[in-house]
C-alpha cells in the first residue's frame, strides 16, 4: 500500500522527545488507520542503529516488551488514534540542536513502511506549573478531579459548578483535551416553526442556548408569523468544504505548468485523497496563480460531517502524492497544507462566491394582514428600512445584508455541538425582499457557507446529541435537513428585528426581556 512520505511521518508525534534518567524516549500515534504492528527492522538516531536490547515499546497500560519479542511474534495492537511509547537507554546525552530519528518496519494493512523525521528534545524545564496530565488515561475520574484541585489552587478559587456533569468523560476524547468539567449554557425553546423543505418537512421546535435575554422570545415571535403565512421553504443549493495548500515554485512559468500537471492528473489525485476516508469526495480543484504561488483549493462533499479534519487528511494525502509524482518534482520549493485561502474560520469573499459547508436559502411571503396584526408594521415599512440597511451594508463592508443571523445560527451551534467557531464563516448572508402586488412581503436569505455537522466531532456529546435527536437531525443523512432547518431559524429571526426596528419596538423588547439587573 502506497503511503506519501509526508503522510507517514505523521505517526510520529512531534515535541514528544524527551530524556529519561538512562536515555530518550519518544511517542509514535496511529493517524492512518487500524493497524497491527508486526515487526521492527531499526530504530536509527542521526543516522546510527539503536541496538534492539536498547529499545522498549509500551501501548496505554500494557506492559513494555522489546523489539525481540515483536519480532517473534508478539504483534502489536495499533489502532487508529492509539499511541506507543518508545523508551531507549542511550549513554550519550542529546545535546539541544535537531535529532534525526529513522523508523524502519512492518504493520498491517501496510506492509513494510520506512520513514526518519527531525525534533529537538523537550526541555525540562519546570519552573513554570504544569496542568496534571495521565498519558495511559487521561479522561479518567482521579485526574479529572487532579486538575479541578489545580485550577482551585492556582487561582484560590473553588470548583463548585464545573464539575458537575452527565457525560462520561471518555466519550470525550477527541473532543477536548485537559478535560475538568462543562459549561452550562441555558437552552431555549423556540416555535414551532413550519418548514417545507426537500429534506425537513414539518414543524420543528427549536432548541437555542443563549444568556441573551429576549433572543429566544424574538425567534418565536418570528416563527409564529411564517406560521400563519404558510411556513418556510428551505432549499440547499449548494454543498463543499475546502482544503487550500499552495506550492512554491522560482517563477510564475513554473507555477503555472505544474497547475497544468495538476488538471491532467486529477483523477488519481482524487483517488489518493479519497482512499483516506470512506466519505469524502473530491470533486473539482479550483487554481489560483499569483506571483511564483500556486494555490489549489481542493473542494469536497463531507456527507453529515462538518468536514475540516476529513479534508485536511485527505489532501494532506493528495499533496503527498503530487510532491512524489510530479515529474519536475524538483522545482517545488516549498509547500504548506494551508495557505490561508479555504480561509477556515474566518469571513471571506470568496466563500460567499464559491460556497464553504451547506449553501441554503429559505423564503417565505408573509401576508400585509399578518404582519399589521403580529408586528403592527407595514410590509412597505420592512421593505423601505431593509434598502436604507443595504446602503449601510455596504458602506460598512460588512459580509451580511441582513441583520442578525449569528444570533440564531451561534445558539442552535452551542445547542447541538457545532465548532462555533464556524460562526465566523457562516455568519454571511444576503437578504433579500419585495412587495407583491397584492401588498404581502417576500423575504429570502441566502447563507452561503453554514458549517454544519448531524455526526461526528461535538454532535455525539450528551446535551448536543439529545438536542438534534429531538429534532430528529442527529446522525447519517440528516446534514441537508439540518441546514434547512437552520435557514428557516435565521428567517424567523431577520422577520422579528426587522419588523421591531421598523415599528421602532426594538428598545421597548430589550427592556423588557433583556435585563436581569
Amino acid at each position: 500500500m502506497f503511503i506519501p512520505k509526508i503522510l507517514l511521518r505523521q505517526l510520529y508525534t512531534r515535541g514528544s522527545l524527551n530524556s529519561t534518567d538512562n536515555g530518550f524516549c519518544f511517542m509514535l500515534r496511529n493517524r492512518l488507520k487500524d493497524a497491527t504492528l508486526e515487526s521492527i527492522k531499526s530504530i536509527t538516531l542521526n543516522g546510527k542503529d539503536i541496538p534492539e536490547s536498547s529499545i522498549q515499546l509500551k501501548v496505554g497500560k500494557a506492559d513494555p516488551i522489546s523489539i525481540a519479542e515483536l519480532n517473534d511474534g508478539a504483534n502489536i495492537d495499533f489502532p487508529l488514534r492509539a499511541n506507543i511509547k518508545v523508551t531507549v537507554e542511550h549513554s550519550e546525552e542529546l545535546g539541544a540542536e535537531k535529532q534525526t530519528l529513522g523508523i524502519n518496519f512492518k504493520a498491517a494493512p501496510f506492509g513494510k513502511l520506512k520513514f526518519d523525521v527531525e525534533d529537538v528534545l523537550t526541555s525540562g524545564d519546570s519552573s513554570h506549573a504544569k496542568i496534571p496530565r495521565d498519558l495511559e488515561d487521561d479522561y479518567c475520574e482521579e485526574i479529572i478531579q487532579a486538575r479541578q484541585k489545580f485550577f482551585e489552587e492556582f487561582h484560590g478559587g473553588k470548583v463548585n459548578h464545573i464539575n458537575h456533569y452527565s457525560i462520561d468523560p471518555h466519550d470525550l476524547a477527541g473532543n477536548v483535551e485537559s478535560f475538568i468539567g462543562v459549561a452550562q449554557v441555558p437552552i431555549g425553546l423556540a416555535g414551532p416553526v413550519h418548514i417545507e423543505g426537500e429534506h425537513a418537512n414539518g414543524e420543528f421546535m427549536i432548541p437555542l442556548a443563549t444568556t441573551e435575554g429576549t433572543l429566544v422570545a424574538s425567534y418565536n415571535r418570528g416563527m409564529k408569523l411564517l406560521n400563519m403565512s404558510g411556513g418556510v421553504k428551505s432549499t440547499v443549493i449548494g454543498d463543499a468544504m475546502q482544503r487550500a495548500p499552495v506550492f512554491v515554485f522560482n517563477n510564475a512559468r513554473e507555477a503555472r505548468e505544474f497547475v497544468k500537471w495538476v488538471n491532467a492528473n486529477f483523477e488519481t489525485i482524487k483517488q489518493e485523497a479519497e482512499a483516506t476516508s470512506t466519505v469524502a469526495d473530491l470533486f473539482y480543484v479550483d487554481h489560483y496563480l499569483s506571483n511564483k504561488f500556486a494555490f489549489l483549493r481542493f473542494n469536497y462533499r463531507t456527507g453529515d460531517a462538518a468536514g475540516q479534519n476529513m479534508v485536511g487528511r485527505a489532501t494532506f494525502a493528495a499533496c503527498g502524492w503530487i510532491l512524489e509524482h510530479y515529474e519536475k518534482k524538483e522545482l517545488i520549493k516549498n509547500f504548506f497544507l494551508e495557505s490561508n485561502f479555504a480561509t477556515d474560520k474566518k469571513a471571506s469573499q470568496i466563500n460567499i462566491m464559491r460556497t464553504r459547508g451547506k449553501r441554503v436559502v429559505a423564503e417565505a411571503t408573509i401576508k400585509r394582514e399578518h404582519l399589521l396584526q403580529v408586528m403592527r408594521v407595514d410590509p412597505k415599512q420592512i421593505d423601505y428600512h431593509g434598502r436604507v440597511a443595504a446602503v449601510g451594508s455596504f458602506l460598512s463592508g460588512v459580509n451580511n445584508t441582513g441583520l442578525h443571523s449569528p444570533n440564531g445560527i451561534t445558539a442552535m451551534f452551542i445547542a447541538t455541538g457545532q465548532d462555533v467557531a464556524n460562526v465566523s464563516e457562516s455568519s454571511a448572508a444576503i437578504l433579500y425582499s419585495e412587495l407583491t402586488d397584492e401588498g404581502d412581503l417576500y423575504l429570502s436569505i441566502t447563507i452561503p457557507s453554514l458549517i454544519i455537522a448531524t455526526y461526528g466531532g461535538g454532535t455525539g456529546i450528551g446535551t448536543q446529541k439529545e438536542c438534534l435527536e429531538l429534532m430528529d437531525c442527529y446522525g447519517r443523512d440528516k446534514a441537508h435537513k439540518f441546514a434547512e432547518i437552520v435557514a428557516a431559524v435565521v428567517l424567523a429571526g431577520e422577520i422579528s428585528l426587522a419588523s421591531a426596528i421598523s415599528s421602532s419596538d426594538w428598545v421597548s423588547s430589550h427592556e423588557q426581556y433583556g435585563r436581569n439587573r
